[in-house]
């Protein structure tokens, strides 16, 4: 998998040197500035820590199964477009090495809802999508949210649902609030349907 962050911090370089303090046990393998300038923290053979506690699909350690990149970025404002045509750049040789799927690249806040909002409302996974480097929903027949959400990954059981609901609209429903609505089911059967998480391997 691919997991997708934002640093939360003024400046990719805070960050960096965050990210590369030892005593802060938290680590990524690639981190991209605003500008687009791409550090890699970690190889890609060895576990990084920045995915913490939660789960997609069977998966429970995604930092064992996962490349991380963080996005400098403090989550209240856009994506860079130099930011976002490196992340392009970078992520096609990464699903290549280790055949990821679209369908494998998740934000943090997708693994672990509740806990986690990041990439956040403001990255822009449609764009991600039409690339061929995630996945966007094409409405399907709406069905039983929480079957669905659980079919396509999310760790259903594990948190609230509203959690769950929170997380999927941050990446797929970004301009929705309130109640589950018909929307959301449609979206999530449709996510469901193409791309369950039981189907797939890694």
């Amino acid at each position: 998998m691919i997991v997708l962050h934002y640093t939360a911090m003024e400046s990719a370089e805070a960050a960096l040197e965050r990210l590369c303090d030892p005593e802060v046990e938290v680590s990524a393998h690639y981190l991209i500035s605003e500008k687009g300038r791409i550090w890699q923290m970690v190889d890609e053979e060895m576990r990084a820590w920045h995915a913490g506690a939660g789960r997609w699909g069977d998966v429970v350690d995604v930092n064992s199964r996962s490349i991380g990149i963080e996005l400098a970025n403090r989550g209240d404002h856009p994506f860079s477009e130099p930011q976002m045509s490196a992340l392009e750049a970078l992520m096609p040789d990464i699903m290549t090495r280790w055949s990821i799927p679209p369908e494998r690249v998740i934000a943090h806040s997708d693994m672990a809802p509740g806990r986690k909002f990041d990439p956040g409302k403001r990255f822009d996974w449609r764009r991600l999508a039409g690339a061929g480097l995630s996945v966007w929903p094409e409405a399907g027949d709406p069905g039983d949210f929480e079957q669905d959400a659980a079919a396509f990954g999310y760790p259903v059981g594990d948190v609230a649902l509203d959690e769950v609901l929170q997380a999927f609209r941050l990446r797929f429903r970004p301009w929705d609030e309130g109640a589950l609505c018909e929307a959301d089911s449609a979206a999530i059967a449709g996510l469901a349907a193409r791309w369950p998480v039981g189907a797939l391997v890694g």
